[in-house]
């Protein structure tokens, strides 16, 4: 079997190109990135250790790669002939990919009637959606229905911290050692993608909101406070028992909602939390608050990890969310000088005024009771609490 992967980084390695080779296929990894490419091309294997006590490590085998931007016939090839096609890019790129996949897939139109599912492995809402939009824009009218009988974009979510790190074998990736990937079955065309650690599901929503809301906003939550108190890595963040707390309560919070709306079990979902605080605290991952913290942005969109479950928790609980309050405003914070959009976001601070900016990046309007309470939140760090 083979499995096409776009992207040759740490998580596409240490996550999605893991547990493809562990479940029997050989993987073709895309990417721009030459020196990993040639590298996968001359050794044909790769290390991922896990990052806890037992340092366990997994060879990983029956892999090549191609450099998209040099041979992308080389990639529209591979895509006829593939059994599955995966991502892990990031949401921004995957547009740019778009129309090699929607060329491979038209070859494979000429070559073979056999299905083929396109699972993007994105930290996002609805990936692999995007991933058709951007696809069927580069297709005709005529082609729509053979695509959309052959094809099947199954959305995804995925969780795994794979952290930045600099490794002296370029390959070696360190991942923890807990994953979840879960996929939408009912988007599928054709049989299951036989991948072991694949969860498939008929309704993906609970399990996107349940993985944002706490893995997302908990990690950004420990970032930006760590961030404000002068703290490098999250698990040095998670050390400070006021910030853990501050993260604890967030996640209370964002729990009570999703327990709200999803009927999860209280119990259950409190054992969840547990063991996300406990993966944000583990020593053997130093990740820095500037890498979790970046692109603040994107972080504040009306419908990211933040705002969102701050909206839904006023509308559903019917309570003020507090703590996430308090985290967007650390988010408002967030002035790390190396990150544009924090530069950008404390421009407009300064230029238009704090009511004006979170009206702009969250959408929320300047005279509701979330966008006050934030207000109220800001200006109680600016006073020096945290």
């Amino acid at each position: 079997m083979l499995a096409v992967h776009f992207g040759a980084g740490n998580i596409g390695r240490g996550f999605i190109g893991s547990l493809l080779y562990q479940s029997g296929y050989q993987t073709c990894f895309v990417d721009v990135n030459s020196e990993i490419v040639d590298l996968i091309n001359k050794k044909q294997e790769y290390r991922v250790v896990l990052a806890d006590h037992s340092q366990e490590e997994l060879i990983i085998k029956n892999v090549r790669a191609i450099n998209s931007q040099k041979d992308p016939h080389e990639v529209i090839d591979a895509i006829a002939q593939a059994d599955l096609v995966t991502t892990a890019v990031g949401p921004n790129i995957l547009p740019h990919i778009a129309g090699v996949i929607a060329e491979g897939l038209r070859k494979r139109i000429q070559t073979t009637d056999q299905p083929l599912n396109i699972i993007a492995c994105e930290n996002m809402i609805g990936g692999s959606t995007l991933l058709k939009e951007k696809v069927y824009e580069k297709i005709n009218e005529e082609e729509i229905e053979i695509f959309n009988q052959r094809f099947g974009f199954p959305d995804a979510a995925v969780d795994r911290i794979v952290p930045n790190q600099s490794n002296e074998d370029k390959l070696m990736v360190m991942v923890e050692p807990f994953y979840e990937w879960a996929v939408d079955q009912t988007k599928i065309v054709g049989e299951k993608p036989p991948v072991e650690g694949i969860t498939f599901v008929d309704d993906l929503k609970p399990y996107i909101e349940r993985k944002l809301f706490t893995v997302n906003t908990g990690h950004a939550v420990a970032a930006y406070f760590g961030y404000y108190a002068g703290i490098q890595t999250i698990n040095e963040a998670m050390e400070r028992e006021d910030i853990k707390t501050l993260v604890e309560k967030t996640l209370q919070e964002t729990g009570l909602l999703l327990v709200k709306k999803y009927n999860f079990e209280m119990e259950k979902h409190q054992e969840y939390i547990s063991k996300i605080v406990n993966r944000f605290s583990n020593p053997y991952i130093s990740d820095e608050v500037t890498r979790v913290g970046r692109s603040p942005i994107r972080k504040l969109g009306p419908n990211d990890r933040l705002i969102s479950p701050a909206k839904q928790f006023a509308e559903i609980v019917g309570d003020q969310p507090v703590y996430l309050a308090k985290s967007i405003a650390a988010a408002l914070l967030y002035d790390y000088p190396q990150d544009a959009e924090a530069v950008e976001i404390q421009e407009s601070i300064k230029n238009n005024g704090l009511e004006l900016t979170i009206e702009k990046y969250t959408q929320l309007d300047s005279d509701s009771n979330l966008a006050k309470l934030i207000v109220e939140q800001y200006n109680s760090f600016k006073g020096g609490k945290l």
